[in-house]
């Protein structure tokens, strides 16, 4: 049975909704949540629907259900305050960039860290990088394959080799709440790719200020995943490159310059926002 792993840390007006990533956990976030809290903001981490839980937890789900999971903490936390961010890692920043297309006048900006839409990285092997796409649905459409996984492999998105051996140690352990589960179930991922081109189709609506942190040699994802939606979304953007960094940013080696990146920009749209300016962000490499 799923048991809730979110967290609210109570701050000032400006309020971040944290959106893990896909088999992820609240607590991937939880380093960049304590910062955030720092700088004075009302930080809200939220656990997506299905996840923290088993594999039949998960795979009982679908991309909808995870969504609502945004919508539902996105909700909570306008209660509490008066201007919202959202923020996401992987997945976690594809649904972010959907909320942002979907609910205009409710974010003032967008936060998208390690943003997939495909697993393109150097780590994964050719053959399911470019055969998931078609082999996916179908499984999918055939009802096949549901509990099929595809199981992680080293160095599992984080170059920090200590780091990488606690992680392993706790997500090989079976405690799915404490660092996710150990593989992508089939038809999460199916879901994952449905998701992906939902939002794909809607990047040109999002108006908002964005900003995007990737790895420069993300290993699960290329940053032509951040490229993609530099070049697509209507609002102003900012790409910064991360040099020392695998998929998982909030915790890895560069962790501290996405903290520092992360309230600046914060702060700076919060501030034309209430001077009544215009956004004046720029690419940032």
């Amino acid at each position: 049975m799923i048991t809730q792993h979110d967290y609210l840390l109570q701050g000032g007006r400006t309020g971040v909704l944290l959106i893990h990533g896909l088999t992820g956990t609240p607590s991937e976030m939880r380093g960049v949540a304590r910062e955030f809290h720092r700088a004075g903001f009302t930080v809200y981490a939220l656990q997506l629907a299905g996840h923290c839980g088993s594999v039949e937890d998960l795979i009982a789900t679908r991309w909808q259900d995870w969504y609502q999971s945004v919508i539902d903490g996105a909700e909570k936390l306008l209660r509490q305050v008066d201007t919202l961010f959202v923020c996401g890692l992987s997945m976690g920043a594809v649904l972010a960039l959907k909320y942002a297309a979907s609910h205009p006048d409710s974010v003032a900006g967008v936060l998208a860290y390690s943003v997939t839409f495909r697993y393109d990285g150097w780590s994964i092997p050719p053959l399911s990088r470019f055969a998931a796409p078609w082999l996916l649905p179908l499984a999918g459409m055939l009802n096949v394959g549901r509990r099929r996984m595809f199981n992680e492999e080293p160095p599992y998105g984080i170059r920090n080799e200590l780091l990488r051996k606690k992680i392993a140690d706790k997500m090989l352990s079976g405690d799915s709440a404490a660092a996710g589960l150990p593989g992508n179930p089939w038809s999460s991922l199916n879901e994952f790719l449905l998701l992906s081109r939902n939002v794909r189709r809607k990047l040109h609506h999002i108006h908002t200020p964005c900003l995007l942190i990737h790895a420069t040699d993300d290993d699960i994802s290329h940053r032509r995943n951040a490229e993609l939606v530099r070049d697509r979304i209507a609002g102003p953007v900012e790409l910064v490159l991360l040099p020392n960094s695998y998929h998982m940013i909030t915790i890895d080696n560069d962790r501290q310059e996405l903290f520092e990146r992360s309230i600046a920009f914060i702060n700076r749209v919060r501030m034309e926002r209430l001077a009544g300016t215009k956004p004046t962000l720029s690419e940032a490499l």
